[in-house]
C-alpha cells in the first residue's frame, strides 16, 4: 500500500500485528515496514504462515459451531484487517440473517472493515467499532448501541489471535472477566492464542525468538502458559475437545493442514 494513502492516526513508524497478520495470509492491507517485520518474524518462527492459516480455519469452524447451536450474532474483538473468510462471510453462508459487530484498535483494520461492509454488508446486520477491547464496558455498550446485536439472545464472543498482543498490564484479564459476566446465557466464548505449552524445546526457542522480535512492533507479543490461557475462560464450561492446537479443534473431514502447528491453541466455552 502507498504510504500517501495512510489516513490520520495510522502509525507507519513501527510494524503492526494486524497488518502483519494480513501479510502472512497474503493480503494487501499492509506496508513495507509490516512486510519487513513479517520476514523477520518468519525467520524467528518458521511456522508463522502455517499458524495464521490454521488459526483462520479454526475461526471459521468455531463460527459454524456457534451457528449450529442457534447462535446467530457475533462480537469479534480484535478482529484485525479483513481478509479471507471473515466472520460475517462465514456466518452468512449458514444463516443469511446472522449479525456481526467487529471491534479493533488499529485504524487500517477499521477502515478496511468499513469499506468491505459498505460494499458487501448490511448496515442493519453488520457494524465496525474503532475501540480498545480492554475497555469492556464501553465496547459492550457501543456494540449494542449499533442496533445490530440483540441483548436478549446468546452471542458468539470471539477473541481469536489477539490476546497474545495484550499483556496483563493492559487490564485484559479484567476485561475478559467483564465480558464473561455480561454474556447472555447460552453464549459461546471463542479463544485462540500462541503458547509454548504443547511444543518441543526447538519450537519453544523459536517462539521466544518471535517474542523478542515482536518488541520492535507497536503490538509486542506475550507468551502464556496453558493455565494462564485457561484462566481467560473463568467458570465458563469448556467444550470438547478442550483447549487444543487449533487444527485439532473439531477438524473438518476435508481439512488437510500442510504441517502440524502445536503453538496455536484454541477452545470454545459455553455460558450456562
Amino acid at each position: 500500500m502507498d504510504p500517501d494513502y495512510a489516513s490520520q492516526g495510522i502509525d507507519l513508524d513501527r510494524p503492526n500485528a494486524a497488518r502483519t497478520y494480513d501479510w502472512a495470509l497474503g493480503g494487501t492491507a499492509n506496508w513495507a515496514i509490516d512486510r519487513q517485520y513479517g520476514e523477520q518474524a518468519l525467520k524467528a518462527y518458521p511456522l508463522l504462515r502455517e499458524a495464521t492459516r490454521a488459526n483462520r480455519a479454526f475461526l471459521g469452524r468455531a463460527v459454524r459451531h456457534c451457528l449450529a447451536e442457534g447462535i446467530t450474532q457475533f462480537l469479534d474483538l480484535g478482529s484485525g484487517v479483513p481478509t479471507m473468510r471473515n466472520v460475517h462471510e462465514v456466518a452468512d453462508e449458514v444463516n443469511p440473517h446472522s449479525r456481526c459487530v467487529y471491534v479493533d484498535i488499529e485504524p487500517v483494520a477499521v477502515a478496511h472493515a468499513r469499506l468491505l461492509l459498505e460494499k458487501n454488508g448490511d448496515p442493519n446486520r453488520h457494524a465496525v467499532l474503532h475501540a480498545n477491547l480492554c475497555d469492556a464496558d464501553e465496547v459492550w455498550d457501543a456494540a449494542f448501541a449499533t442496533g445490530v446485536l440483540d441483548p436478549g439472545k446468546p452471542i458468539g464472543l470471539l477473541t481469536v489471535a489477539v490476546l497474545h498482543f495484550l499483556p496483563d498490564s493492559t487490564g485484559v484479564r479484567e476485561a475478559a472477566q467483564t465480558y464473561r459476566e455480561l454474556l447472555p446465557s447460552g453464549s459461546r466464548y471463542v479463544l485462540s492464542h500462541i503458547s509454548p505449552a504443547d511444543v518441543d524445546e526447538i519450537e519453544q526457542d523459536q517462539l521466544k525468538n518471535l517474542e523478542k522480535v515482536s518488541k520492535q512492533s507497536s503490538t509486542p507479543g506475550v507468551l502464556r502458559s496453558r493455565d494462564e490461557l485457561m484462566a481467560f475462560f473463568g467458570t465458563l464450561e469448556l467444550l470438547d475437545p478442550g483447549l487444543v492446537p487449533v487444527e485439532q479443534w473439531r477438524p473438518d473431514p476435508t481439512d488437510d493442514p500442510d504441517v502440524a502447528v502445536r503453538a496455536a491453541l484454541g477452545g470454545v466455552a459455553l455460558k450456562r
